[in-house]
């Protein structure tokens, strides 16, 4: 059942949610779920033909409204004339998804400053170009509102490897519980989800080509490879969460990061998780050589 529709028919009626990055991907899913549940969305990216394309088979398929805006995050006038479009196109807006996101593997030393500006600037120059736009907004109108943003597990561990997406990530989420706080009382709410491996066709692939590892370490580096549930999520499981953080039925959550991730950070965190590798057989040898050393101890 765990990927199957989670909320009631109607749970998102009468809303108008904005999905940046919503072309494709997660972003995609998520669209559609709130398509589904009755809200109007627009979906927003740089690439006009991806989200056309993706309009007319979000809208074939689930008969809800959708308005394909281009937008690139990292430029302020354009998230004005998009909020302006979508409110001209619909007469307001309810919901915010902070979803596009830019990313890639490599160690750090090898990066160049460009690189590296380009994922800060979408992630969180984006997110919080978006939110500050639309904020003004609603504060003028004296209309309430929810703001989601997608995160990451590393957003508060960090993580080698990934440094430019984990700095901006973590200013993300120290956004999402700054504004929790600083705008609650014009009725908007903020909160954060940090999802583990939810692989898109070629996505992953392109982040991480597996196919180049020896195929010896192919399974522990593939995408569930960390994750206690040994599974990937689906789709539908985010889709539901992001409807939830967004419909009404949330309205007492505010300022929180949900994670939905199998157990992988946690997994990653424990100081000896990593003896999940030894077999079963092999711990009366270990606990007798603990008893023997132990013993021995005491005696000396």
């Amino acid at each position: 059942m765990y990927n199957q529709p989670m909320l009631r028919d109607g749970a998102l009626e009468g809303k108008v949610i904005v999905v940046t990055g919503g072309g494709t991907g997660l972003g995609k899913s998520m669209s559609k779920y709130f398509l589904e549940l009755g809200a109007k969305v627009v979906i927003t990216s740089r690439k006009m033909q991806v989200l056309e394309e993706t309009a007319h088979e979000l809208e074939t398929t689930t008969g809800g409204k959708v308005l394909p805006i281009a937008c690139d995050v990292r430029d302020y006038g354009a998230i004005e004339a998009m909020k302006d479009k979508t409110i001209a196109e619909f007469g307001g807006v309810h919901g915010l998804l902070n979803n596009a996101a830019g990313n890639f593997i490599s160690p750090t030393e090898r990066l160049s400053h460009r690189a590296i500006d380009t994922v800060v600037d979408i992630v969180l120059k984006g997110t919080y170009y978006t939110t500050l736009a639309f904020g003004k907004h609603w504060i003028e109108q004296q209309q309430k509102a929810t703001v989601l943003s997608i995160v990451t597990t590393y957003a508060w561990t960090g993580s080698a490897f990934v440094v430019p997406s984990a700095m901006a990530k973590s200013g993300v989420l120290a956004m999402t519980r700054s504004l929790a706080v600083e705008w609650a009382k014009y009725g908007i709410r903020f909160n954060a989800i940090a999802p583990g491996p939810f692989p898109t066709k070629g996505a992953w692939d392109r982040l991480f080509p597996i196919d180049a590892f020896p195929e010896h370490l192919r399974d522990r580096f593939s995408a569930h490879g960390n994750v206690p549930l040994k599974r990937v999520g689906e789709h539908q499981e985010l889709a539901n969460l992001a409807a939830y953080l967004m419909s009404d039925f949330s309205s007492y959550v505010n300022g929180e990061v949900v994670t939905i991730d199998g157990g992988e950070w946690i997994n990653g965190a424990g100081e000896f998780n990593h003896l999940n590798i030894i077999p079963n057989e092999m711990w009366d040898f270990i606990q007798a050589a603990i008893k023997q050393n132990t013993k021995t101890k005491k005696e000396e």
